[in-house]
């Protein structure tokens, strides 16, 4: 049975984006596009209208760059309360209200039971501090949060359990 992975928004804007002069953005844009074509058919993908909302903004051509990448992903539902949730999760792992949409891709993962939350962003969602945060949050939520990680760790996965 194939895991599944919850795509969060940075992973479909590295995929979609030119390469950035910038090393270390270029190097995850890279690893992002490896992981895309050699690793993405071995998990059953999803993303939510959290995500498909992020990925409409801003510039219009970049934008529906981003769309068509998303293209054939599954959506996953939003289930009642997410949002009561996510204000818990934000206050639990002592994110700044601008993060709000943040927890809400973990609140959307956990319900949902997915594997893994995929993302590049380290700030606010696949960092220490925050990743136990999250774990706690969720528990107390009677949920199991996803296991996050960056394409670049989830390279050598295989996607099947054993």
């Amino acid at each position: 049975m194939k895991r599944t992975v919850y795509l969060e928004t940075t992973v479909v804007s590295y995929l979609a984006a030119w390469t950035s002069r910038d090393l270390i953005r270029a190097a995850h844009q890279n690893i992002t596009r490896e992981w895309w074509t050699t690793r993405r058919d071995r998990f059953d993908l999803w993303v939510s209208q959290f995500v498909i909302d992020e990925a409409q903004a801003g510039d219009p051509i970049a934008a529906a760059e981003r769309m068509a990448e998303l293209k054939g992903i599954k959506v996953l539902a939003v289930p009642q309360g997410v949002q009561a949730v996510a204000n818990r999760i934000v206050i639990a792992a002592k994110l700044p209200q601008k993060a709000g949409t943040d927890a809400l891709h973990v609140a959307m993962a956990a319900h949902h039971r997915i594997d893994y939350l995929l993302t590049w962003n380290c700030r606010h969602i696949n960092n220490i501090d925050t990743k136990e945060r999250f774990a706690e949050a969720c528990k107390a939520e009677g949920l199991v949060c996803p296991r996050i990680c960056t394409p670049e760790e989830l390279l050598g996965d295989s996607g099947y359990e054993e």
